[in-house]
């Protein structure tokens, strides 16, 4: 098990450095998007543009995360496994990009301190509520962690489907696949009013869980039928 000092993530405001880093290799990730297939962004104004939030996108492809910085020009912060980290010299470029280390055996509660943390700065986050890639078109049961920390923080979750991503780059492939890609964003859920004690009761948690994974599916279905795969 990682002990304390390994799991403890320090997170400071953006840098210039870094914002004008997350936004060209953005604008790359657009042009290859392009390249290897049509891409449709609907409802990006959706995203708030001057406060923070959680994105909570459909996850089938190791593309998602990658597609979903084109539904802002705001930098986004993204967990990450820590063995993405294991190259030290590498790990400047990956945190300019918005990616922390969340690791392995470590409490889920550090993560979910380190993201509260995240937008504590006034930095969007991006959190997979499905947590590791899926398959299929049916939206899975739901970690609670995005509803959570919204729930923590008063901000809003913003729900995104991915159509085409899983077809574009299933799990096992290490090819891109020419496809039609379509992002639907949908309007921000708000978070459950805090008690008088400061915190938020878990049947509330629960609720904005639920209705976050019942408007993913319709995201989800949607976005699939407009990149042709349903």
């Amino acid at each position: 098990m990682a002990s304390p000092d390994q799991t403890r993530v320090t997170v400071h405001p953006q840098r210039w450095w870094e914002l004008a880093l997350y936004r060209f290799v953005s604008s790359l990730i657009l042009v290859v998007a392009k390249l290897f297939g049509r891409v449709e962004i609907i409802g990006a104004a959706n995203v708030p543009r001057d406060r923070p939030f959680v994105l909570a996108p459909v996850h089938r492809s190791n593309i998602d995360f990658a597609l979903v910085s084109l539904v802002t020009k705001r930098r986004m912060r993204y967990m990450g496994k820590d063995s993405i980290f294991k190259f030290g010299f590498l790990n400047p470029f990956f945190h300019a990009l918005g990616a922390f280390p969340v690791h392995r055996g470590a409490a889920d509660r550090e993560a979910l301190h380190t993201s509260i943390a995240v937008i504590e700065l006034g930095q969007p986050l991006v959190m997979f509520p499905e947590g590791t890639r899926q398959s299929g078109p049916t939206v899975q049961e739901l970690f609670d962690g995005p509803a959570y920390v919204a729930s923590k923080t008063q901000v809003q979750v913003v729900p995104v489907g991915i159509g085409g991503s899983e077809k574009a780059m299933p799990k096992g492939s290490k090819f891109i696949h020419p496809t039609k890609l379509v992002l639907i964003v949908g309007q921000p859920l708000d978070p459950p009013a805090l008690r008088e004690s400061g915190g938020t009761s878990r049947r509330a948690v629960k609720e904005l869980t639920d209705q976050l994974k019942g408007d993913l599916q319709k995201l989800f279905d949607d976005a699939e039928t407009r990149a042709g795969h349903r």
